[in-house]
C-alpha cells in the first residue's frame, strides 16, 4: 500500500474499536492497491477516481461490505453482488464477514473495482426510476390528501427529496410506525426540507 494514498482524515475509521476493523483494513488496502484515491464521505471511508464515487467501505452488524456506487451496472460474473433493499436503484455491496474470506475474495475484488473504475471512465449512466414511479405510502398519502398545504410543499420539494420521504417511511413494517414517520416530518416536509437536512 502506498503511504501517499492514505488520507489522514479517514484513519480514525480503521483505528476506532470495531467488530470489523481488521475487515476494515483489508479492505481499504485492495481498494488502495487499484489506484483509487482516499476520502471521507457520510462517515465512511470513500475511493475515488477524480471527483467520481466508485466504492465505499461501510459496516453494519452482521457483515461489512464494499458498496460499488454503479453496481447495477457491473457484470458481476461471481454473482457476489446485493441489492441492499428494492428500493436501491443503483448501487450493490459485496459483503463480507472476516478477514480469510476478503483474501480468498481479492482478485475478485480487484477485478469489480477496475471494472467499476472503467464503467465510471466510459461515462455510463444510469436510467433511474422516476419518483411517480415510487409507490407511496398509503399513511403520507392520507396525509397529504387531508392537508393541502402539506401536499402542495410535498410536491415543491425536488424529486430526490421526495423519494427520500416515500422510501424511509415506507422502511416501516408496521402502519402505526408508518403513521408515526409521517407525523415527525410534516414540520421539515412544510418548511421545505429533506429528510437530512
Amino acid at each position: 500500500m502506498t503511504s501517499s494514498k492514505l488520507n489522514p482524515k479517514v484513519d480514525w475509521f480503521f483505528t476506532k474499536p470495531t467488530k470489523w476493523q481488521e475487515e476494515y483494513g483489508k479492505l481499504r488496502t485492495i481498494a488502495l492497491d487499484c489506484g483509487l484515491t482516499e476520502d471521507l464521505k457520510w462517515g465512511c471511508p470513500c475511493y475515488t477516481l477524480g471527483d467520481k464515487n466508485i466504492v465505499l467501505i461501510h459496516g453494519f452488524k452482521e457483515y461489512c461490505a464494499y458498496l460499488f456506487f454503479k453496481g447495477s451496472l457491473m457484470k458481476d460474473e461471481s454473482g457476489i453482488l446485493i441489492q441492499q433493499t428494492p428500493n436501491v436503484q443503483v448501487p450493490r455491496q459485496i459483503r463480507v464477514t472476516n478477514v480469510k474470506e476478503i483474501t480468498k475474495l481479492a482478485p475478485t475484488l480487484k477485478a469489480y473495482i477496475k471494472e467499476a473504475i472503467e464503467l465510471e471512465k466510459g461515462g455510463v449512466k444510469a436510467t433511474l426510476k422516476k419518483t411517480a414511479e415510487y409507490k407511496m405510502p398509503e399513511e403520507l398519502e392520507i396525509k397529504l390528501d387531508e392537508n393541502p398545504d402539506l401536499k402542495k410543499a410535498f410536491y415543491a420539494l425536488t424529486p430526490g427529496r421526495q423519494r427520500a420521504y416515500i422510501y424511509t417511511i415506507s422502511l416501516a413494517k408496521l402502519a402505526k410506525t408508518r403513521e408515526a414517520k409521517v407525523e415527525k416530518y410534516i414540520p421539515q416536509i412544510l418548511a421545505g426540507k429533506g429528510i437530512d437536512d
